[in-house]
């Protein structure tokens, strides 16, 4: 079962994390131009890395991305897959549930998305959805008609069934890995009025982000809570400073690049009895006529 890679944004197994006290900037920032040229490298061997991971044929990849608004999510998915072989990736964003996805336990609308052996799944937000934003507006558990609702305990309920379900999905191949990118509230302000100030941000404004801004201590509290409950090794979190895109783009790549290579990957060998029959495919090849 794959196990976690070093990194200092690694989030302890044990709990302990402490959100006030995760850096929202780089510790020691390298320089946007060092930053890209990681971020290229990390790149050219994601390539090759996930035309192996294909080929080996015996895992699945699935990547996490959880965020406070204008965190980056989608800038930092486009930059570090930027080399992917889009037939190899699939990346699907749950917003708001439909009728239907209420109708079903808060695991099955994610369920249907996850990736086979040999392909890379990304989750732009996904059933952490359930304990973050429900959390903070735990009105929203009304329109999930649960039975036997006990606001006293859902919480911890739900975290044993992301537990089990991570650990279900590692022991059968995929390798979890989750990235909470850590904005700071004031770079939060500034990208939200960029967006009001450049005409070509404006569609990603929304005013009900700003109102959001208002429960900040409430998300905090819930993101940490989460994250303590449900980093292990077989599916860790990583909190990274998101206030810096590069530094951000550059250290998720690395961390992909650094799991991907701990499991070992190799191209199938091809059977001796197939191989023999190389040199007589060979030959009617060359003979072929014009």
């Amino acid at each position: 079962m794959f196990e976690a890679t070093a990194s200092p944004f690694l989030v302890p197994f044990a709990g302990g994390f402490r959100i006030g006290e995760a850096p929202t900037s780089p510790p020691q920032d390298p320089g946007k131009k060092e930053c890209k040229k990681r971020l290229d490298k990390a790149v050219d061997k994601l390539a090759d890395l996930q035309h192996m991971l294909y080929a080996h044929d015996h895992h699945a990849v699935l990547l996490v991305f959880q965020a406070m608004d204008a965190a980056g999510k989608d800038g930092t998915i486009r930059a570090v897959m930027s080399g992917i072989n889009p037939a190899g990736c699939q990346v699907f964003s749950f917003k708001q549930p439909s009728r239907e996805e209420l109708d079903h336990d808060f695991l099955w609308r994610t369920g249907l998305r996850l990736p086979e052996r040999g392909r890379i799944g990304i989750f732009n937000r996904s059933y952490y959805e359930e304990v973050l934003v429900v959390r903070v507006h735990p009105e929203y558990l009304g329109g999930q008609n649960l039975p036997d609702l006990d606001h006293a305990t859902v919480w911890e309920g739900r975290y044993e069934s992301i537990r089990d379900h991570e650990k279900h999905l590692a022991k059968n191949g995929t390798v979890i890995l989750k990235f909470f990118l850590h904005v700071s509230l004031d770079e939060q302000k500034n990208r939200f009025l960029s967006r009001l100030d450049e005409p070509h941000k404006n569609w990603k404004f929304a005013a009900g982000d700003v109102r959001e801004r208002g429960f900040w201590p409430r998300y905090q509290q819930a993101y940490e809570d989460a994250l303590n409950a449900t980093s292990r090794s077989w599916a860790p979190w990583y909190a990274i400073p998101a206030d810096d895109k590069p530094f951000l783009r550059m250290t998720v790549a690395e961390i992909l690049v650094d799991s991907l290579e701990s499991l070992g990957l190799a191209y199938p060998e091809v059977d001796p009895a197939e191989r023999a029959r190389f040199d007589e495919m060979r030959t009617l090849l060359e003979n072929e006529s014009a």
